[in-house]
């Protein structure tokens, strides 16, 4: 496992979130895992280097072990993080809906270290009463506590997610790599989950019910970063900061409304939100706060979303590999319809 933070000299952990935190990661393992095995099918040239690199690769994915966030061979779920001095000391449980189902996916796919397909739905998307109070604690709702929501919100039909979705990062991280389009579990077809949770963040930007500056059809975006309030949309959870990935890496699923604000952005936004290395974290022009740091968390969304939308080539190369197909029909998935 990597950790969340690690030293680029040393390889040692970073125990940004305190002491607790220095050990191995699965989230970010698996976002890690999702990015190397695209990387595997790219570099398909018969020499050396890349025979190497896709060894090196093969290496690290086998090695992984899954099966130790458990913590228990009879655990319903898998856990967030494990070190060596604390042991499971941080305790954190990965239940859906948010940014970890590609952990659920790997960890079933995985060729060495597979956790039991029925994790799914014991883990990802449970509703034993520990599942629904972690959904109602953190999302201050029931709507959804039970991994289905069901509601309709600004005319948008959510059919999983907590209250009115979330932070749209959910929809951007485990998809990176894992193509949602054309397929659907017992519960949803993600691609249109992931649009209806875009164009609902929007709508709430638009409606702009506590009269942020700025805020309508070409400034929106609510998620995690620097200066959020809480990223969601809702009025307890929106400070007026705009998350600048939020709304463009949700180009594959909003390429028109994305691309608006895209050209807001660079064209009039400018060098408020856009340097030398793309555009910056966020912003707030209520507060008069332009953000001028930028964060791979934001970077690599934007770039590889785009280019999904644009060519999906970062979806055909993770879904080429061998292990996923296997894994999506254990767990249950089944064809389906976009529209």
């Amino acid at each position: 496992m990597w950790p969340h933070f690690l030293h680029g000299e040393t390889g040692r952990a970073i125990p940004f979130f305190g002491k607790y935190d220095n050990g191995g990661d699965l989230v970010e393992t698996a976002f890690m895992i999702q990015g190397l095995l695209a990387v595997r099918q790219y570099f398909d040239r018969d020499d050396a280097t890349e025979r190497e690199l896709r060894e090196t690769i093969t290496r690290l994915w086998r090695d992984v072990e899954w099966t130790w966030y458990r913590k228990t061979p009879d655990s319903d779920v898998l856990y967030w993080h494990w070190s060596r001095e604390y042991g499971f000391h941080i305790n954190h449980p990965l239940i859906g809906w948010n940014e970890t189902l590609i952990v659920y996916l790997l960890a079933i796919a995985s060729p060495t270290h597979a956790v039991p397909a029925e994790l799914y739905y014991s883990g990802w998307a449970g509703t034993s009463p520990r599942h629904i109070a972690y959904r109602r604690g953190w999302g201050r709702t029931t709507v959804g506590e039970r991994y289905v929501n069901g509601q309709t919100f600004y005319g948008h039909k959510l059919d999983v997610g907590v209250g009115t979705g979330a932070d749209l990062f959910f929809t951007h991280f485990s998809f990176m790599g894992f193509d949602p389009r054309g397929k659907r579990d017992r519960f949803t077809n993600y691609f249109k989950n992931n649009r209806a949770i875009a164009l609902i963040n929007r709508a709430y930007c638009i409606e702009n019910p506590r009269n942020y500056v700025g805020y309508g059809p070409d400034t929106w975006g609510l998620s995690a970063g620097i200066n959020t309030g809480g990223g969601r949309p809702n009025p307890r959870d929106d400070n007026g900061t705009i998350n600048v990935m939020a709304s463009l890496a949700s180009m594959p699923y909003t390429p028109e409304e994305s691309m608006a604000a895209l050209k807001h952005f660079y064209r009039d936004l400018g060098p408020q939100v856009w340097g030398p290395y793309g555009f910056y974290d966020g912003f707030n022009q209520t507060q008069n706060w332009f953000d001028m740091v930028y964060m791979a968390l934001n970077q690599a969304p934007i770039t590889v979303m785009i280019e999904n939308h644009r060519t999906g080539l970062l979806w055909k190369l993770f879904m080429a590999n061998a292990e996923i197909q296997p894994a999506l029909d254990a767990i249950g998935f089944e064809p389906d319809s976009d529209q």
